[in-house]
């Protein structure tokens, strides 16, 4: 059901510096900040022959990864997400052996401008997922 892996998400304290450790010492392609107001983030993705890494950082006093922040201030890996052919499919997959979609269940519309879901980190080892529709 999954295809490939789209990428891997960091949060970050400081979006300029973390982008520019991935362009000037790592040499990456790194996109300009992009604020997701729906999301509560700011987003710079790093561009790799393979996927993408994604560097994230609090939108506002209200945004969901202030309290990842909080809890690790150095950042952290967030989480991965993988590509779907059919995102409702895959969700109604998923939830029917159990798998707990975060939020209202249905699609919004992520940093790539397609639909995304999140899903509970206890149902995948530990690890928050996202699913991508391409």
């Amino acid at each position: 059901m999954i295809g490939k892996l789209n990428h891997v998400a960091i949060v970050v304290p400081d979006l300029a510096a973390a982008a520019a450790v991935y362009r000037d010492s790592l040499g990456a392609d790194v996109s300009a900040p992009e604020d997701l107001p729906e999301h509560g983030v700011t987003t710079v993705f790093v561009n790799l022959p393979n996927t993408k890494i994604e560097l994230l950082h609090p939108l506002g006093a209200d945004s969901p990864i202030q309290k990842f922040l909080a809890a690790h201030p150095s950042g952290g890996m967030h989480h991965v997400c993988y590509e779907v052919d059919d995102i409702i499919a895959a969700r109604d997959h998923l939830k029917a052996r159990g798998a707990r979609v975060l939020g209202n269940g249905e699609p919004r519309t992520g940093a790539h401008g397609k639909p995304v879901l999140f899903l509970h980190p206890k149902d995948f080892c530990g690890t928050l997922v996202e699913l991508e529709q391409v």
